[in-house]
């Protein structure tokens, strides 16, 4: 289950923005190995200002960012039958960059949505980009969920980029 809070009206200028992560965040739920069926998400879409505090007050780096995910400590054990339903965690998307990097990237504002989504979600679930190895490995999978979604490869050099 995924929960879409918009908290910056800028959002209000995409308005399928909710079911575009509905889905995105699906298909990397259906597209990894991980048990998260019952697992619930929440997506907060927010200005660059908003995701600046985040990135200030949670990673110490006072600029905006794309992106930002925020795993919840999993409680010990196995999730039970009447349980309280397992949190992934947040992930938060800023609209000015993100707009602003689909536009200079010559991508659709929903194709880069998805990726973000799909990346955020993979964050929560313990995948990095850290390392070579670490990179290589989460974005191929981004790349596989993407395709599901009939998504070109968010990596491959475009017309137009450089």
């Amino acid at each position: 289950m995924t929960e879409v809070l918009v908290v910056a009206d800028c959002w209000q200028r995409e308005p399928d923005s909710e079911a575009v992560i509905q889905r995105a965040v699906a298909a990397a739920a259906e597209g990894v190995d991980e048990d998260v069926a019952d697992a619930e998400v929440a997506v907060m879409l927010t200005d660059d200002a908003g995701i600046r505090t985040l990135n200030s007050n949670w990673r110490g780096i006072d600029k905006p960012t794309n992106v930002l995910s925020f795993p919840a400590l999993q409680p010990e054990g196995e999730w039970k039958e009447g349980d309280a339903p397992r949190m992934l965690g947040d992930i938060a998307i800023a609209y000015e960059t993100m707009r602003r990097e689909a536009d200079e990237e010559h991508k659709p504002f929903d194709h880069h949505l998805s990726h973000l989504a799909v990346h955020g979600f993979l964050h929560l679930i313990g995948y990095d980009h850290e390392n070579d190895d670490d990179a290589e490995e989460m974005e191929a999978l981004e790349t596989q969920i993407l395709a599901h979604l009939g998504i070109p490869d968010p990596y491959a050099e475009r017309p137009g980029t450089h």
